[in-house]
């Protein structure tokens, strides 16, 4: 739901503030007054054409602003969540507008593309005035509204669900494709380099005792050198062998513990590392019995270890990847080699799935067709009682000829109306009154009263050309359709303005060469006077007032 608008030097408006609740709003005001520019304030953060006529004379730039709550959103919140723009249920979008014709948009105080505003934007408002302005003019949204509103939710995910699996089995057979296409020449090579990393690729774990061994070959002279003195340290023929100082030290303190017991546990400390100096020194003599120079050994392990570093090299992978390396290429030589029995099961599944896909979309648009002409009965009585009777409404479905399947099946969807008789129909898109298109997309909207996912809705000359009972009509379908939506309709007809659920007044002042203009919402006594306004001409009387609260009195009790 939208919250909260503001701009600050944007047109002629210095800087202004609405607030806005759930349900219809009426924003009135005299002609001129600057309803219409808060319609364009939210055109243009939906990512319209903004250039720097819209900034203020005399301003740097323009500002415009506008909170949402995604509270009840959670499609939109998702989307949010996707982009990492989400703040929770909140949603702020602004976009500034400069002198230079240049400008910035914003999403949660983080800098976005103006595609990216659009998108968001057209989830959450959706404008019914002027043509351009317009998500219901485009004939995706047309197709997705008559969707919601004929429920075919299940249809629409079989017919994705095949046309997905079409383009899946249609990627493998590229991918497959890619994969075999250098024939016979590409397996020969394939094969060649399999021979060699079958024949050096080591697994991680003979790679490591390899090295390791190759470590202790290149240095065993040192090996025996360094273990020979640190047995002769240990326990030598020499006095000051490790292990016959340590004796001799422990057998004096054992004598004098006699003396002072307090010794005794670093004699027994000092008798044990005597201890473990004998045996570190017979297990230093064993392994120097079991070392010995093995050039020839040495040499072989060098040469492979060579061939292991030239064959990472040629591969651009470090060694212990070669083992890796070597069955990825096994899976892409066995998958060469099995193209053909695979090129034919996926021909096979994509075929399925193609028929899979005209079957659901047949379906589909058989249902279409009946739900086009349910919604081209309600839309054509609801246009009736705006003061259309004599306007046509119809949906087009036509089924086309895809190069390859679409997830919204093969039905190219059109509203058509002729809004005057004895004039052919045409496109909801190419007709001209403001007011009109205005009106049937209002009878659109409530004919799918609830399948409009949009929560706001905006009506800009919706009372264009009409007035007395169909004005009144109009302003209780509004109001029907407030009670499933936020709207909010720019109005000059009293019939309209009453039967919101709040008023807001837009008014104009001038001081000098200073133009400004006031929004403010209306509390009851000001909205009678409001009404009365409107209802009135020069002077307005106590008869005018008392209809004006008549006027309320019955359209806030319907």
């Amino acid at each position: 739901m939208l919250r909260l608008i503001a701009v600050k030097d944007f047109a002629i408006i210095d800087q202004a503030e609405l607030g806005l609740g759930a349900g219809l709003t009426a924003l009135t005001g005299e002609t001129g007054a600057g309803k219409s520019l808060l319609v364009d304030a939210l055109m243009l953060l939906g990512g319209g054409r903004g250039d720097a006529g819209w900034v203020r004379q005399g301003a740097e730039r323009a500002e415009l602003a506008a909170e949402f709550d995604l509270a009840r959103l959670p499609d939109a919140a998702a989307w949010l969540r996707e982009l990492e723009l989400d703040d929770g249920d909140e949603c702020r979008v602004r976009r500034v507008l400069r002198a230079d014709g240049s400008s910035r948009a914003f999403v949660n105080d983080r800098s976005v593309s103006l595609a990216t505003l659009k998108s968001l934007v057209a989830q959450l408002v959706e404008i019914h005035g002027q043509n351009e302005h317009q998500a219901l003019l485009s004939r995706a949204h047309q197709r997705r509204l008559l969707d919601a509103f004929g429920g075919h939710a299940p249809a629409l995910e079989a017919t994705a669900a095949s046309a997905r699996r079409w383009h899946q089995m249609a990627a493998g057979i590229e991918a497959l494709r890619a994969q075999a296409g250098g024939g016979a020449g590409a397996l020969e090579y394939l094969r060649f380099q399999l021979d060699e990393l079958a024949r050096d690729a080591l697994a991680p774990e003979a790679l490591a005792e390899l090295e390791g061994e190759h470590r202790r070959l290149a240095n065993a002279g040192e090996l025996i050198e360094v273990s020979a003195r640190a047995q002769e340290a240990l326990d030598g023929d020499d006095e000051t062998a490790a292990r016959t100082v340590l004796a001799r030290v422990a057998g004096d303190l054992e004598r004098m513990a006699q003396a002072d017991p307090r010794l005794a546990p670093v004699a027994a400390m000092v008798r044990g590392a005597a201890v473990e100096a004998g045996e570190a020194a017979e297990m230093l003599a064993r392994y120097r019995a079991g070392q010995e120079l093995d050039p020839q050994r040495l040499a072989t392990v060098d040469a492979q270890l060579a061939r292991l570093h030239e064959l990472a090299r040629k591969h651009r992978i470090p060694v212990p990847e070669l083992k890796a390396r070597e069955e990825a290429l096994r899976a892409q030589f066995d998958a060469i080699a099995n193209a053909e029995q695979r090129f034919a099961a996926l021909d096979a599944e994509q075929a399925r799935a193609l028929a899979a896909f005209r079957e659901a979309a047949a379906s589909l648009g058989e249902a279409r067709r009946r739900a086009a002409g349910q919604l081209a009965r309600e839309v054509g009585a609801a246009l009736g009682e705006l003061g259309m009777a004599g306007a046509r409404f119809s949906v087009a479905v036509e089924s086309e000829a895809l190069a390859e399947p679409a997830p919204d099946g093969v039905d190219q969807v059109e509203f058509m109306v002729s809004a005057n008789p004895g004039q052919p129909e045409r496109p909801l898109r190419k007709v001209a009154s403001g007011g009109e298109l205005s009106r049937i997309s209002l009878a659109i909207e409530v004919a799918a009263l609830g399948q409009d996912a949009v929560p706001t809705m905006v009506f800009d000359e919706v009372d264009a050309g009409i007035g007395g009972a169909v004005a009144e009509v109009v302003g209780r379908k509004l109001r029907t359709l407030g009670r499933a939506r936020q709207v909010l309709c720019v109005t000059h007809l009293p019939q309209v303005a009453a039967q919101a659920d709040g008023h807001v007044a837009v008014s104009k002042s001038s001081a000098g060469h200073v133009t400004r203009i006031r929004i403010e919402p209306l509390d009851k006594e000001r909205r009678r006077e409001e009404i009365a306004r409107m209802l009135g001409g020069v002077e307005i009387t106590s008869q005018t007032r008392a209809h004006a609260a008549d006027m309320l009195r019955r359209a806030q009790s319907s």
